[in-house]
């Protein structure tokens, strides 16, 4: 199969907004940018990827991403689901024919989560790796792109599961700490922090 991936960022002076009573604005962006850029960086070293995109309305979003070796897709309609299914789309039309989309703030991604869901879809249409609250969705990798619309916000992974099981797709879940552990509150940072060996994307948060 040949796999592409999509990584939906938010605006910079948007994003992380539940800690702002804890990080200035220039240190949630800090922080944003630093765990895109480990996103990058791990699925590049997978080499599971013909090509990584990053889909945000932000221009210094964009500008780094295109500096991190990713394509810049800037996001032509409102709101993140929108903005990916035109992205997949494009994906489509360069001959995907499966696609990971990927939560930006997660900076426990290892390299093996990505192999790991990568083999599962081997035998798997959809495969889903829920948020910590088993509530959300922090990847999904389906083949072939849109096998299931974008459905990305709270509670999404059982509208998720429920599309799939409508549509008759074989699908299964992935669970690990990499890609369960996303960056929302305070909280979660002293989560990150506890694994700082191996969390080499939140330079940002250990000096705050």
């Amino acid at each position: 199969m040949r796999y592409r991936a999509l990584i939906p960022v938010k605006s910079l002076d948007e994003a992380k907004s539940r800690l702002a009573a804890h990080l200035t604005p220039d240190q949630r962006a800090a922080l944003v940018l630093d765990m895109l850029h480990h996103i990058l960086y791990v699925l590049r070293a997978s080499k599971a990827f013909e090509q990584i995109s990053v889909v945000s309305a932000d221009e210094h979003v964009l500008e780094r991403a295109h500096l991190w070796g990713a394509q810049p897709l800037r996001e032509e309609q409102q709101g993140h689901n929108p903005a990916l299914h035109m992205a997949a789309l494009k994906a489509l039309d360069a001959g995907a024919s499966a696609l990971l989309t990927i939560s930006a703030d997660l900076p426990l991604l290892d390299i093996n989560d990505i192999w790991d869901m990568v083999e599962k879809s081997r035998c798997h249409d959809i495969v889903l790796a829920p948020s910590q609250d088993n509530t959300g969705t922090n990847a999904l990798l389906v083949h072939p792109p849109l096998a299931v619309p974008y459905m990305f916000g709270p509670g999404s992974l059982q509208r998720f599961i429920t599309e799939a099981k409508e549509r008759q797709l074989r699908w299964t879940l992935h669970q690990s700490l990499g890609l369960s552990l996303d960056i929302d509150t305070i909280d979660d940072i002293a989560i990150a922090r506890r694994y700082e060996k191996e969390c080499r994307a939140m330079h940002a948060c250990f000096h705050l």
